[in-house]
């Protein structure tokens, strides 16, 4: 079990790394590169190369260059540089973010696999005795239960990968009961039937449950939630992207917490940093990435 976004960035110490930015125009994201160079990451960047040449200087960086000149060839290119193994890591400059997914998903060059693409944040609160995995809040809108089953199984890979052997999940809704009005009721049973049954491995699934009965032992307990999951969740499946957008910015802003986001479900992780979010968002963002690659 992880505790902190602190272990994640001594888990991609000394990687090496190489991180393919579609869009460098964009100053912050070279710039939260540069920022943690101390990890060994390092970058190719890709974009108008005068622009870009102006950034570096005003950093007091150097990283090659690719000259493009659209959103749609920088994605493309940075896409094709980690299929050909000159980096390993996608990550979004400016450029429109269906423009590099895109790219990612092009069956021709791209690093498309069976999987959806879904978004994993990785939350640190005070308060919590672990990290808590949240997905789905920046990808997919409203997801079917075939779709929630693929992000499950996105965030399982991602917790396995950081070493949790038997990650938990808890599939959320505002209710622990199964009620035929609130159909998230319904498919976080379902989720939890088939997870019993074998039909979703390498995790726990227990649903519906309540965001308190998950994450608190005591909730749990008061509320007569029993099973292995309840009160000691590592994953929270949300019903739709508002809820999980909610749930990470909410840890973030209402409690101090920490977040690191990936887009999970291609060959690579892909980075998409927000230019809202905080330098300590963007560094945890880009050690996840290279903790996952």
């Amino acid at each position: 079990m992880l505790r902190s976004l602190d272990e994640v960035i001594e888990m991609a110490k000394g990687k090496k790394k190489i991180v393919a930015i579609a869009g460098a125009e964009d100053k912050e994201a070279v710039k939260a590169i540069y920022e943690a160079r101390e990890l060994g990451v390092s970058a190719i960047l890709f974009g108008k190369k005068e622009i870009i040449e102006k950034n570096l200087e005003e950093i007091g960086a150097q990283y090659p260059i690719v000259d493009c000149r659209t959103e749609e060839e920088a994605s493309k290119e940075a896409v094709k540089s980690v299929v050909q193994g000159n980096a390993h890591i996608v990550m979004k400059g400016l450029v429109k973010t269906s423009t590099l997914l895109k790219a990612v998903l092009d069956k021709e060059y791209g690093l498309r696999t069976d999987r959806l693409l879904s978004h994993v944040a990785v939350v640190e609160v005070p308060g919590v005795n672990r990290l808590i995995f949240i997905t789905d809040g920046g990808m997919v809108i409203k997801p079917t239960l075939e779709q929630k089953i693929q992000i499950i199984q996105n965030a399982v890979d991602i917790a396995r990968k950081l070493g949790y052997e038997m990650p938990k999940v808890g599939v959320i809704a505002a209710v622990e009961t199964v009620n035929p009005d609130m159909p998230e009721t319904m498919e976080a049973a379902l989720l939890a039937k088939m997870n019993e049954r074998g039909q979703i491995k390498n995790c726990k699934i227990d649903g519906p449950l309540g965001i308190d009965n998950a994450l608190s032992i005591y909730a749990a307990e008061v509320k007569g939630v029993k099973g292995e999951v309840a009160g000691h969740a590592d994953i929270l499946v949300v019903p739709d992207i508002h809820s999980g957008n909610f749930l990470g910015k909410s840890a973030v802003y209402f409690a101090n917490g920490r977040i690191a986001g990936i887009i999970a479900g291609a060959k690579v992780p892909v980075i998409v940093i927000s230019r809202a979010d905080t330098s300590d968002s963007k560094f945890a963002s880009i050690a996840l990435a290279m903790a996952l690659s």
